[in-house]
């Protein structure tokens, strides 16, 4: 199983890497009521890239720290390609979740 926290810790850092370089990282974190979302991915409070930065990340860097559980299932990778749809220099990222999604699958 230390492989597959090492494997997240891994994406965590590759996928932070990849905003950088398409220059979607913020060093402006949204306000505390826009982590108050119901809704998947806070698509009300939330773009898709702050999610992404601000939620997902650091809750894979906390499972793998923690040795926590990984979810069953991620669909990250199937949102990012409606959600990034026509953004042409987001399709590495893309591609980059969609292969998280898989190693999640095979994680637990």
């Amino acid at each position: 199983m230390a492989a597959s926290y090492d494997g997240a810790s891994e994406y965590a850092d590759l996928i932070e890497q990849e905003m950088r370089k398409i220059g979607v990282w913020s060093d402006v974190r949204p306000p505390a009521e826009a982590f108050q979302s119901t809704r998947a991915f806070f698509g009300d409070t939330m773009s898709f890239y702050q999610w992404l930065q601000f939620v997902l990340l650091p809750r894979i860097r906390a499972i793998a720290a923690e040795r926590g559980t990984f979810p069953g299932r991620s669909q990250v990778g199937s949102y990012a390609v409606r959600e990034l749809d026509g953004q042409d220099e987001a399709s590495e990222l893309v591609q980059l979740l969609s292969r998280f999604d898989k190693f999640i699958e095979t994680a637990r």
